[in-house]
């Protein structure tokens, strides 16, 4: 038996529990240092007193309740929603370097997200912005995946070589849309739009992340009929419809599924790339490729990635701060170099 024979077997002879259990563990070992590591730093013991409100200490609580928890919270929703959102568009194009932004969800968040911070002040009431950020993302990714599903609408069916070419393009006009948001704008407003281009939780509040939460949760708890859909896609579309999934309806789901988890995230923390590119294979790798299986682990797995990240960004130039979008292409470029190298020995194969 090869290797990968051996490691599939050892994979997939784990309980599907099991690996919830690893997924999650990892996932809270990376909270808890996010938690204690800071310019204030923590012990364990400090940040469970004050997470179950007996420390005496008010500083420490408010370190605690004010600044870390919402940062750590919207960065493992980010991630969650991202990494949900790159299994998934793998699975539907049933191509393994597909990513959101490809048909582009990330640049129809992002032009809206721009001019709602440009013009937001003007048009909406005071203290609404927060609100409006992920409803106008979500807005922006669904009008671009419209369109684009639109172009690629071939006799009732979708092309997905038409749709990954319609969403080249749609991200080529939106980016100029973004960049003609940046000229009109004033200093405060270039830096808010730049620094946001180049992703961060920095900014995370309360607010933030109430507001994140149901982008990322409702497309999570709809992951086991995703699952299933995608599973029988892989074997073809004809063979899909014949188990009785509705294909074209599962398409428009989907996309509709990732639009909101990506133009939640993107209206929050700005573009994170290669999140959503890496974690699905490293789940793969880890924990086998059934969709049932991989989208929940997935969003798991991208809270943890994006929270170890932000403990980077902050970390390894304090008191400074790096964009985590940074962070994310470092080590996401990479490997997403090594996934093309791996293609073209598997083609030359």
């Amino acid at each position: 038996m090869s290797d990968l024979a051996l490691r599939e077997s050892l994979v997939y002879a784990l309980p599907r529990g099991a690996r919830y259990v690893v997924a999650a563990a990892l996932l809270l070992v990376a909270m808890a240092v996010s938690l204690a590591i800071g310019a204030v730093p923590l012990s364990l013991h400090d940040v469970m007193r004050a997470l179950l409100g007996t420390s005496e200490d008010a500083r420490q609580a408010a370190v605690i309740w004010q600044l870390r928890l919402p940062r750590t919270l919207m960065a493992g929703l980010v991630g969650a929603g991202l990494g949900l959102a790159g299994a998934m568009t793998q699975g539907l194009f049933r191509n393994p370097i597909a990513d959101p932004g490809l048909i582009g969800a990330s640049a129809g968040a992002a032009v809206v997200t721009a001019a709602l911070i440009v013009f937001g002040g003007m048009l909406l009431p005071p203290g609404w912005l927060p609100y409006a950020l992920p409803l106008g993302a979500f807005a922006g990714s669904v009008a671009v995946i419209a369109i684009v599903s639109r172009i690629a609408m071939v006799e009732a069916r979708t092309s997905v070589a038409l749709l990954l070419l319609a969403g080249i393009a749609l991200n080529a006009i939106a980016m100029a849309g973004t960049g003609f948001l940046v000229y009109l704008s004033d200093d405060r407003q270039m830096r808010d739009i730049t620094f946001w281009t180049l992703g961060s939780v920095g900014g995370a509040t309360w607010i933030k992340v109430w507001a994140l939460a149901p982008c990322v949760i409702v497309p999570l708890l709809l992951s086991p009929w995703f699952g299933r859909a995608l599973d029988a896609l892989n074997l073809g579309e004809r063979e899909a419809a014949h188990l009785g999934f509705r294909v074209e309806r599962v398409k428009r789901a989907a996309c509709l599924a990732f639009a909101l988890a990506v133009g939640g995230a993107v209206s929050v923390s700005g573009i994170i790339g290669f999140v959503g590119l890496v974690v699905p294979h490293l789940v793969r790798l880890t924990f086998g490729a059934q969709h049932r299986v991989l989208l929940p682990l997935a969003a798991l797995g991208g809270a943890t990635l994006l929270i170890l990240a932000d403990i980077v960004a902050r970390t390894i130039v304090a008191p400074a701060e790096l964009p985590i979008g940074l962070i994310t292409s470092f080590v996401g470029g990479p490997f997403f170099i090594a996934l093309l190298l791996r293609r073209r020995r598997e083609i030359a194969t």
